[in-house]
């Protein structure tokens, strides 16, 4: 099965960075966060992907051919241009690289791949949010429902803390930290696609997750797969901060690989 990864967008809430490079480029740890990604699904023997480029997008297709050498220690001899490789330490992964328009909504950047699916199923998932969802667990999700759309969602962890208000005499009566359980349940991405959402897709002038998604939940085949664990999406600087905090720490849920 394929696994269709969003990489286009222009990422304008973290511009101290996507000013630079896709935002599916910024690095965790030294590495992009699309390989952290990409790490989790092939975790998960998944390893066919089709990334949506678009920004930047250049960038993203001279990662990948130039990846075998960032991963290999390589001795260059510059006299008689021989290159040894000592160690190669690549992944088992193909990757087809689609350009699908720098302006393009995330809807026309799923049909712009509709040709490269040629299986009854594909999975789908933004370029920019780490988690440690069980894919394989997510998969028998879906084929347990039969439904057209299969959505992972979670409750984000609180990062702000909520007052106690006594608005009749406006006196603070204190603070409590936010608990999960009180967010709002969210789309946290790894979706599992039957072909047929391309039947809802138009002529893909909208975003995914406005007009496509809506008329599949509301044809009742939409399900929600939930998360209870780890999940982060990286919109802003401190997002990105917090990711390497948590990758640094060596305590980074999401890397279920070793």
């Amino acid at each position: 099965m394929k696994v269709v990864i969003l990489a286009g967008g222009k990422g304008t809430r973290i511009s101290e960075e996507s000013r630079l490079k896709p935002k599916p480029m910024i690095e965790i740890g030294g590495m992009p966060i699309i390989w952290h990604i990409m790490k989790l699904y092939s975790y998960y023997h998944f390893n066919e992907f089709i990334i949506c480029c678009g920004y930047k997008g250049q960038m993203i297709k001279e990662y990948f051919i130039h990846y075998y050498s960032y991963q290999s220690d390589s001795t260059f001899s510059l006299m008689d241009r021989k290159i040894t490789v000592h160690e190669n330490r690549i992944e088992p992964w193909k990757v087809t690289l689609v350009n699908t328009g720098l302006n393009t909504l995330t809807a026309g950047r799923v049909l712009k791949i509709k040709d490269y699916i040629d299986e009854d199923e594909f999975m789908l998932t933004y370029g920019d949010g780490v988690s440690d969802v069980n894919i394989s667990r997510l998969l028998d999700f879906h084929h347990q429902n039969g439904k057209i759309a299969t959505i992972t969602t979670t409750q984000p962890t609180g990062r702000f803390g909520a007052l106690k208000i006594d608005f009749e005499t406006n006196q603070v009566k204190g603070f409590k930290e936010k608990a999960r359980a009180d967010s709002a349940w969210v789309n946290a991405g790894f979706m599992v696609l039957n072909r047929k959402i391309f039947d809802y897709l138009g002529n893909g002038e909208e975003m995914l997750e406005a007009g496509p998604l809506e008329l599949v939940a509301g044809n009742n085949e939409m399900t929600a797969y939930k998360h209870d664990g780890f999940w982060s999406p990286m919109d802003t600087l401190r997002d990105k901060e917090y990711l390497e905090e948590l990758w640094e720490s060596g305590n980074a849920p999401w890397k279920m690989w070793r």
